[in-house]
């Protein structure tokens, strides 16, 4: 096999999002906090994204995450997430699959009947709870990092669509939340084209539009998700809702979103519709769960924050070894806008 710098990969979903794990072969920088790691890595390393994620070797659909040392020395590891086209600070699906991953493979010890840990992402600390059974993670539940509403009913000019009410929420990504029926969204997965088409235009709307820093780390800033809330309803007993989150370039995501349903509790809560302790499933477009709660409330420097719990599943795919023939005219991979939208 000639092949340059060899990549180990451990495939993986989460409830229907494809959340792939670096497993070997990549050194992360040197940095004094996960945030300016993922900085350093996406200044110096960002060969990987486009190599990992773009055609030939890449999918559209899927992310891919670095699994490091922590810098925290109260964290087990770190995890850097890498999408398309951004380096999040948190993902709630790509950590359920990265915990999956680390447990399963052995990277982590495994304990039963859970796995206690914490991991350090550029967001900050975030608590896992990991229900393990028979050398298998069956369950991921996390806590994430303190949530809050950045703008509430705002109001945007998107192309195509008029004037279009909007929130802002913060859940470990910036979220433009909207409301699905009032654009005339069922939230159907045939609907999936016209979602992603609609949700970017109100993404590079919302984004020039509604400026908004994070309180404590100005290095986070700018909506760059959009989320279509579909209504809120009691199903045996339980509040639930459906929900679409369109990821850049342009597609769906196939899990219920970890970071988008702690935005949208946020805003839920902000609005009297959910109290702390109280459950919410949040639902996606392929009809996966995850189980969510607000676990107390907290501040975001002087913003009101909620600190919010998901729960859901991951499962392994498969082990890959990428790389790079030396002759290979497309060693970092490319792009057509048949697959990726708005390339």
């Amino acid at each position: 096999m000639n092949l340059k710098n060899i990549i180990t990969v451990v495939g993986a979903h989460a409830e229907g999002e494809v959340g792939r794990v670096i497993t070997g072969g990549v050194i992360a920088p040197r940095a004094d906090t996960m945030f300016e790691r993922q900085l350093a890595v996406q200044e110096k390393q960002d060969f990987l994204r486009t190599m990992l994620l773009s055609d030939p070797r890449g999918s559209v659909n899927a992310a891919v995450n670095l699994v490091t040392p922590a810098i925290d020395p109260a964290a087990d590891f770190g995890m850097i997430v890498i999408e398309s086209d951004y380096y999040p600070p948190m993902s709630g699906s790509n950590l359920m699959c990265t915990v999956t991953v680390v447990l399963e493979t052995g990277m982590v010890p495994m304990h039963y009947p859970v796995t206690e840990l914490c991991v350090d992402t550029p967001a900050g600390l975030v608590r896992v709870r990991a229900e393990c059974e028979g050398g298998k993670c069956r369950r991921v539940s996390f806590h994430n990092v303190p949530s809050f509403v950045m703008h509430r009913n705002a109001h945007i000019e998107v192309p195509g669509l008029g004037t279009v009410p909007v929130d802002v929420s913060y859940g470990g990504m910036i979220y433009a939340i909207v409301d699905a029926a009032g654009l005339g969204f069922a939230l159907d997965r045939t609907e999936a084209r016209d979602l992603v088409e609609v949700g970017e235009r109100i993404k590079l709307a919302a984004a020039v539009q509604l400026p908004s820093v994070h309180p404590v780390n100005p290095g986070i800033h700018t909506i760059n998700m959009t989320l279509f809330a579909g209504p809120l309803q009691t199903v045996a007993g339980v509040k639930t809702a459906k929900n679409a989150v369109i990821v850049s370039p342009g597609r769906l995501d196939r899990s219920p979103c970890g970071t988008g349903s702690s935005a949208r509790m946020a805003l839920m809560h902000a609005r009297g519709d959910l109290a702390p302790g109280e459950a919410f499933t949040h639902t996606s477009v392929l009809g996966t769960e995850f189980h969510c709660r607000i676990h107390g409330l907290t501040q975001a420097g002087d913003t009101p924050a909620i600190i919010p719990q998901i729960s859901g599943r991951a499962w392994l795919t498969g082990v890959s070894y990428y790389g790079a023939d030396p002759e290979d005219p497309f060693p970092e991979g490319y792009r057509m806008n048949d697959t990726w939208f708005n390339c």
